[in-house]
């Protein structure tokens, strides 16, 4: 969680609630077990358990607290949404990707049970996923469940994320040299999908209207870029031990980021003025997504 000299005390108190409470649904969902392929379940609670932001849960249920959508609903879409989140950094950190060490302050998935058990947690977990946004207790209207389950499919797949992870491993290439319009395009995909999924999912639950759904989109879309831009220079500056994961990874692997292609001051300004935009976009809600806005400008102060 961010350090309360980067948050808010309200935003602070806001984030670590809304943490305990989808920790629970998740605890409830992964449960422990004597079973043989125990193993299988320690690796998923090892990567879903015990640290992150939740930012993508934060963003779930701050939206759906606009559409005033029942809490434990929320709470299984941001649940749903952490396991997607959870899947694709155990898959980003085998060896094959980024070959980190570290996440959350912890050994990986893969350092602490092997490569084969990390890629079995992942793919347990994405579909973990699809199957809470399928039962009836996320929503009384299939409808809704059918148009969850797209929406983040979309997100999570080659039109979203992993087209995006897939963006990134070609920037890595001698060959290849990714202007910051390509760059943007990559992170919009990579990290900026799932962002806009969980800011649009409130408003999927509670039948949002065609503007207010816009209006979220439009905040996630400046919200993902400015994150993996301050992420970009957090991995220039800051120290592993703030961060609980594996700085300076980007340079060594020669990928082609806001801070390679643009230097840490124009990234920085850049950040800035994409915060301004999602803060802007927010305005349709006449003052009722302050956590919202505060956790924009969060953003530009994080230090992990």
């Amino acid at each position: 969680m961010p350090s309360p000299r980067d948050a808010s005390p309200q935003l602070q108190d806001a984030m670590d609630d809304m943490a305990d409470a989808v920790n629970r649904t998740i605890e409830r969902m992964l449960p422990e077990t004597d079973l043989a392929e125990a193993p299988l379940y320690e690796a998923m609670r090892h990567g879903t358990l015990g640290g992150g932001k939740r930012l993508r849960p934060f963003l779930a249920m701050q939206s759906a607290f606009l559409f005033n959508v029942d809490s434990s609903r929320a709470r299984r879409v941001a649940a749903a949404i952490e396991f997607v989140h959870c899947y694709s950094l155990i898959h980003d950190d085998l060896p094959a990707m980024d070959d980190a060490s570290l996440r959350r302050g912890k050994p990986t998935v893969h350092k602490q049970f092997g490569e084969a058990t990390a890629i079995l947690a992942g793919d347990a977990l994405l579909t973990l996923a699809f199957q809470v946004l399928g039962e009836r207790e996320t929503h009384e209207d299939p409808r809704v469940r059918c148009e969850l389950i797209r929406e983040l499919a979309m997100a999570a797949g080659g039109h979203g994320m992993v087209g995006g992870q897939m963006l990134d491993l070609i920037a890595e290439r001698d060959d290849v040299d990714f202007d910051v319009g390509e760059i943007s395009r990559l992170q919009r995909m990579k990290t900026g999908a799932l962002m806009s999924f969980a800011c649009e999912s409130g408003a999927i639950l509670g039948k949002g209207s065609e503007p207010h759904r816009r209006a979220l989109r439009s905040y996630a879309h400046d919200l993902g870029l400015a994150f993996q831009v301050t992420d970009d220079i957090l991995d220039v500056e800051a120290d592993p031990q703030d961060t609980g994961k594996d700085t300076g990874k980007d340079e060594e692997a020669g990928k082609a980021t806001f801070v390679s292609t643009m230097g840490k001051e124009a990234a920085r300004a850049r950040a800035e003025m994409l915060v301004a935009q999602a803060v802007s976009h927010l305005k349709i809600f006449e003052g009722r997504a302050t956590m919202l806005k505060e956790l924009a400008e969060y953003v530009l102060a994080r230090r992990a």
